[in-house]
């Protein structure tokens, strides 16, 4: 168990994200301040109730620790920081004794990454990762291909949540999952699902934007 400084976010880390952030809040200003004076990481929790800005916040409790990797300082004291999501952890207590908040937390890492399942899930997760990405890179008409997705299940299931279209709180479900096989297994009904989805607007989609009757005023 240790005590870290916490970041709520409507957004989620995922380990080996990257993240960027302007930070211009007094109390934040504080926070990054003491992490980057101490070279320590802070974690990311999603926010369940309340706003990034200003009051407080309500928070799940599985998060990732961002290690901060740059730091650009502007006028005021205001900084923009670049991050990257390292570790999975579990926030035991929510302390209030510092301008910003701090967590009590204890590592959540991912169990049975070793199983010799997971090699084959994840060999059968990489066609539909970039069948995926190609829909969705037509619907939007972007270069949106990766040469080489990683071998690494661990690293692929991470990835494949980043780049996965869906809600925070959906995001959060998979940052959430305790096992590898189930967090792969779960990516392949979404991946499957999103998939149909992106199909069905690029098949229906020309249809509603060539059809010349007026929209209902309602």
């Amino acid at each position: 168990m240790q005590e870290l400084p916490l970041f709520p976010l409507n957004s989620v880390l995922f380990p080996g994200m990257p993240l960027y952030l302007h930070i211009f809040e007094p109390r934040y200003k504080v926070m990054i301040s003491e992490c980057v004076r101490e070279s320590r990481p802070f974690g990311v929790v999603l926010i369940r109730n309340g706003s990034e800005v200003g009051g407080p916040a309500d928070t799940y409790e599985i998060g990732t620790t961002a290690h901060i990797t740059n730091v650009k300082y502007l006028d005021d004291g205001e900084m923009n920081i670049a991050t990257l999501g390292q570790q999975r952890f579990r926030l035991r207590e929510v302390r209030y004794g510092k301008p910003y908040l701090t967590g009590e937390i204890e590592p959540f890492p991912l169990s049975q990454t070793r199983e010799p399942v997971v090699r084959a899930m994840a060999r059968q997760l990489a066609p539909l990762v970039k069948k995926y990405l190609d829909i969705f890179a037509r619907l939007g008409n972007v270069d949106l291909k990766l040469e080489k997705l990683p071998e690494d299940p661990v690293t692929l299931a991470f990835l494949i949540a980043v780049i996965v279209h869906l809600p925070a709180k959906d995001k959060q479900d998979l940052l959430a999952v305790p096992d590898l096989p189930s967090l792969l297994r779960t990516e392949r009904t979404m991946l499957a699902r999103e998939t149909r989805f992106l199909d069905y607007l690029i098949e229906n989609g020309p249809r509603w934007r060539d059809d010349s009757r007026a929209f209902s005023p309602n």
